[in-house]
Order: C-alpha cells, then structure tokens, then sequence
C-alpha cells in the first residue's frame, strides 16, 4: 500500500503513545477550527468561562474573552459557592482528596486555563484531565474541559462534561450554559430551552441568558409548528413544482439543457459558469433535481461497484462546498467519464459558501455518467445539518425555499455505502455498535428518512475510528468510535479487506489505521480556510489487489467569501 502509515498494531501501548503524539500535533489546527465555528456560539457568553477563582478573573481582566465573560455581576459569588460545594461533595462520596493532589490539581487547572487563553484548546483538554485524575470532585474541571470540548466540536464528550459537573454540583450554573450549548450543537433544541430557562430562573436579571432563552424558544416553536401542520400522508414538494411555467428571460446567457437531458458540454459550461460566480437558473436547477431524485430512487441502500481489470477508480471524501477545491480535483485527475469513474463519499455541502455549485455539478455528473460515478450521503446531507451550517440558507439566497425543501428529498434517496469489488466496503463515517451487522442488513435499510439517531444508519453516517481496541462513547455525541478488533471481525464476517471512509480532517488529506484495514479520506483542503490541512483522493486499480493510492494536494485561492456565511441565525446565540 502506497505512502501506508500503519498505526494501532496489536493495540499496543507503544503504539497508542505515537498516535496520542501524532494527535496533539493537530492540536492548533483543531484549535482553530473550533474557533471558526463556534466562536458565535460561545465567544459572547455573558456568564463564567474557563476561570474558576476570583485572583483568576483579575488576572485576565485585559482578556477579551475572558473578560466579557467575567463581568457578570453574580459571577464571584457562584464560583466561590461552587467551591465549597465541592468540598462538601468530596467529604460525602467517602473518598476525600489529599491536600497535595488538590494544590496538584489546582495548578494544572491553572496551566490549562492558560493554554485555553492562547486558543491551544487540546492541550488545555489535556491538562484538565489530569486535574479530574487528582481530584474529581470538583464540577469547574470539568465544566471548563466542556468548554475546551465545545471548542474542537467534541460535543458529546462536552455534553458528558457538563452532566458530571451537574453531578457534582447541581448549582453550578456554568455548567448549564456548558450543556445547553452542547444540545444546541446535536440539534436537540428542546433540551436545550429547558437549560437556558435553568439559568433565566436562577438569574432572573441576566439579560443575555434571557435572550438566549428567548431565541432558542422561538426555534422549538417554529418546529413545533412545522410538525403541526405537517399532515401524515405528507405530499412532495414536487407536487408544487411546475417547470414549465418558468420562464427563461431573454438575457440569460448560461448553460441550458437540451430538452431536459444533461450533456458534456452543458457540465462544461456549468464548470465555467460557476467558476466565474455565475448562476444557473433555476428552471435547469429544478430539472437537475427531479432527474437524480429519480436516478437515486431505483439504487439501493449499498451499491455494488464492479472496477475492470486495469481500469482506474478515484475515491473522493468530503467537498463541504469548497468548489475551487472540487475543480482542482478534476484538474489533477481528470473530469468524470466512462473510462474516469468517481465515487464522492459524502459531505458535499455546509460550511463551504459554494456548496450549491458543488452539489449541481455532481449532480449533472450522476445524470451524465449514471453508471460510472456514484455519490453517497453523508451526515451533513440531512435537513437539521443543512439548517444549521449554512447550505438551506445558500439556496434559499441563490434560489428559493422551495428548492431547499427539494434537496432534501433528494438527499433522502442517497445511498448509504458502496462495496468495491466485493473487497472494500465505503461509506461517510464508519462501523457500529454490534458486530452482527452484515453486508445484507445495510442493503436492507429503509433509508428514505431523515437520520435516525441511534442504529446502523446512523452509524454508518456518524461514527468513527479510535486507536485503542474495542468501543468508546463518540466524541461528537452521535455514532460510536470503533477499535481495530471492531474493525478486524466486521471484515471477517463479510469477507471484505478493509473499509473506505471520510468524515474527519486529516492533516495529509487521508490516514491509514487499524493495521492499513481502516483508511479515511477528506477532499476538503484548508478545510474551512482555517485548518491548513491537504485534501486528497484514492485511486484503485481493478484487477490487482486493490492497493490505494493516495493523492495529496493543497487549497486552492477562491472568491472573498467566507465559510459559514449563510449559516443560520442560532450562531448569534452564543
């Protein structure tokens, strides 16, 4: 296997040493990317953050951030009651922490705030994790690890934090803000409400917790609503769609289809008339989406790709709407033919502000070559996602609403994995919970839903390696992390040789774990114009043994709009 980097041999120490180093090298590229993303969320906080004691907030009174935070009026007296608290609550759980491990404790929650103030916020991880291993009662170690955990979207390890913190210490208010926050992320908005009006009850007078609430109320209204007048025999949007009635102004100089059908030179022209930040009108827009609802319809839930012998095949993981990025893809390795096959494996849209070019041009791609290129959903094709990071707010400003709803029924129709020649299994995130699951049980999925959120669709869309052998609780609350032997016996079952997956920003573009039998692919370079990470692709030739090759490249200059820039409002919560 070319340019293999093998990893997690036997689940050895040794071995789990180098990959916990290899990670922390991440640590200010992961920093960053929390920053961008959940700055809005968090950065405006008006309650306690990391600081934990009064000498603490003086001491970062000139901080930004820390400062905003800090000013809070009721802000001293909660942390000095939470102290006592815990100290009350190490007497009660009979097990009372020596003076020497609490100062011990003390002074690597002191290093960790430091190392959160420089944005270093794994390394901050790291260092409140060894305050909890001294002394874990005391509920500010780990509402402050949330909060690191909020930064690098860990959201469910957050999520736990901030439910041990309540735990410990049930007053501990920061740790509602830390938990309400980490809800807000998952989508699970109603949890979240019941949070915020924790803190409105015991803060009566805290205005930004109280716009708070009131914004996130307005959200589980307005989907309770939708669900209201939502009927159960509900009708597709197609029923609404009538393109016949839409007129093409005179003026209009794109790319137009030949009675309906896409060909090569209308992909060409949509290249390039998305390149030079033209549109598309949307009757050919439409057109597009109803041809490929139809097209993903008759697929099933697994495809099976067949390679030819001495053919090539190119692997693609996550675009996120980085369109400059997708068309030096095609650059480096040739635009999608008959004899230039693709699989993209997820994640086409969010967070990159191009992600209806990107979508479009694939989708013109499938109707082109329906046989030789292949597209399979990824977490981010989901309405909730879609809300959230930006892509139903893009088409609603470059189309309409109406298209947004359309997308979401296509992405419904997606397929959920591809196995190659029998021998590699694809799919956007990874294995699952039970290791019971066969080839047979994906194919029979019903997948035409929005993603659950527990169960082997789910997985399939969510989960994640780990290092170490068996299952660990999933760092972004949905899915599960799955070891080598996960790995290992799920291959076994199904006689396949190892799995293709996507999902998480690595910093080559691509990874290769669980002894070369788990490799993970992300096309997205600079993800985010943050992370200064390479995309890459897979090749596969047919006939051999099926050994990737892996193509790393860097980002490429785009158009001065930021990532994130139709995301949704529920960012200005925090």
């Amino acid at each position: 296997m070319e340019k293999e980097v093998k990893t997690n041999r036997d689940c050895t120490e040794k071995n789990l040493e180098r990959e916990r180093e290899r990670e922390a090298k991440n640590g200010e590229r992961f920093s960053n990317f929390g920053k961008l993303f959940l700055e809005r969320w968090i950065e405006k906080q008006q309650e306690p953050s990391v600081i934990t004691e009064v000498e603490d907030w003086k001491m970062v009174a000139n901080d930004r951030e820390m400062a905003d935070i800090g000013n809070t009026p009721n802000a001293v007296p909660e942390i000095e009651n939470s102290y006592q608290t815990n100290e009350s609550q190490t007497e009660m759980n009979g097990a009372p922490v020596s003076p020497d491990d609490k100062q011990k404790a003390d002074q690597l929650k002191e290093k960790a705030n430091e190392f959160f103030k420089k944005e270093d916020y794994n390394q901050a991880i790291t260092f409140y994790t060894q305050a909890i291993d001294l002394d874990p009662t005391v509920a500010a170690y780990y509402g402050n690890r949330s909060f690191a955990y909020l930064r690098t979207e860990c959201f469910g390890y957050a999520l736990a934090d901030a439910n041990k913190a309540l735990e410990i210490d049930p007053k501990y208010i920061k740790a509602y803000y830390r938990r309400a926050s980490s809800y807000m992320a998952l989508g699970k908005f109603k949890l979240a409400l019941k949070d915020f009006e924790t803190v409105t009850k015991v803060h009566p007078s805290d205005k930004d917790a109280k716009a708070k609430y009131t914004e996130c109320n307005k959200i589980v209204k307005r989907i309770a609503f939708e669900k209201a007048i939502a009927v159960d025999d509900q009708k597709s949007v197609l029923d609404s769609i009538d393109i016949e009635t839409m007129a093409i102004d005179d003026d209009y100089d794109g790319p137009r289809l030949e009675n309906g059908v896409v060909t090569l030179q209308f992909v060409k022209d949509l290249l390039k008339t998305f390149k030079e930040q033209k549109k598309l009108h949307r009757k050919y827009a439409y057109q597009i989406l109803l041809n490929v609802r139809e097209i993903f319809m008759k697929q099933p839930s697994l495809v099976d790709i067949v390679i030819p012998d001495g053919k090539k095949f190119t692997v693609c993981g996550d675009i996120h709407g980085q369109y400059y990025d997708l068309l030096n893809i095609f650059e480096l390795n040739g635009i999608p033919s008959e004899s230039n096959p693709y699989l993209f494996n997820g994640d086409f849209v969010d967070r990159g502000s191009f992600s209806v070019e990107c979508i479009l041009v694939l989708f013109s791609f499938k109707l082109l070559y329906p046989d030789h290129f292949y597209m399979a959903r990824g977490n981010h094709e989901s309405a909730t996602m879609n809300q959230m990071y930006g892509f139903e707010g893009e088409v609603k400003s470059k189309f309409t609403a109406q298209m947004a709803d359309l997308f979401t029924e296509v992405f419904n129709w997606l397929p959920l994995a591809h196995c190659i020649n029998n021998k590699i299994l694809v799919m956007h995130g990874g294995l699952f919970k039970d290791d019971n699951v066969t080839l047979d049980d994906i194919r029979k999925i019903d997948r035409h839903r929005q993603p659950p959120e527990e169960g082997v669709m789910c997985e399939l869309l969510w989960s994640d390696p780990q290092p170490q052998c068996g299952r660990s609780q999933s760092k972004r609350g949905v899915g599960t992390q799955f070891g080598p032997d996960v790995t290992k016996r799920f291959l076994q079952k199904n006689k396949l040789d190892y799995i293709i997956r996507s999902h998480e920003v690595k910093n080559e573009g691509y990874e290769v774990s669980h002894d070369g039998k788990c490799i993970t692919v992300f096309s997205a370079p600079n993800y985010c114009d943050t992370m200064g990470n390479k995309g890459a692709f897979i090749t596969l030739i047919g006939g051999t043994n099926l050994q990737p090759k892996f193509i790393s490249y860097e980002a490429v200059p785009h158009p001065s709009v930021k990532p994130m820039a139709y995301a949704s409002s529920i960012f200005g919560l925090f």
